[in-house]
């Protein structure tokens, strides 16, 4: 079997929100197929998004609804990441602990309520 691409799939109410949040993020452009949407980053699929009309936002990380699925994305200069997601309308979930060495990461929710994780490495 041969894989030829690996796609995370978002449920979302609002399908143009998510995708357009995740095109922002990733540099890539939304192809619109009705109540499914695929995120392309050089013409390759990256992220899906799929119409789910009742779906509930998890409430990170003890609320009722419970994560299903986070992204780690590992960057170079946290603080330009930080920035552009957030003017995309990501919001803060859990700051960066501020370790002082090695790696640290801090907690965000996507507009649709997804959390995903902005990771780096701290010089010792």
């Amino acid at each position: 079997m041969r894989i030829m691409h690996q796609v995370v799939t978002f449920d979302a109410a609002d399908l143009a929100a998510e995708s357009r949040f995740w095109a922002g993020v990733l540099g890539g452009e939304v192809d619109d197929d009705g109540d499914w949407h695929m995120v392309l980053v050089d013409g390759a699929p990256r992220i899906g998004v799929q119409l789910a009309p009742d779906h509930r936002p998890p409430e990170w990380p003890d609320g009722p609804t419970k994560q299903q699925i986070h992204l780690d994305l590992w960057v170079e200069d946290f603080a330009e990441a930080h920035e552009h997601v957030t003017a995309l309308g990501a919001t803060v979930l859990k700051p960066a602990a501020g370790n002082t060495s090695g790696d640290d990461f801090q907690v965000y929710a996507d507009p649709a309520g997804h959390p995903f994780c902005l990771c780096w490495l701290v010089p010792r």
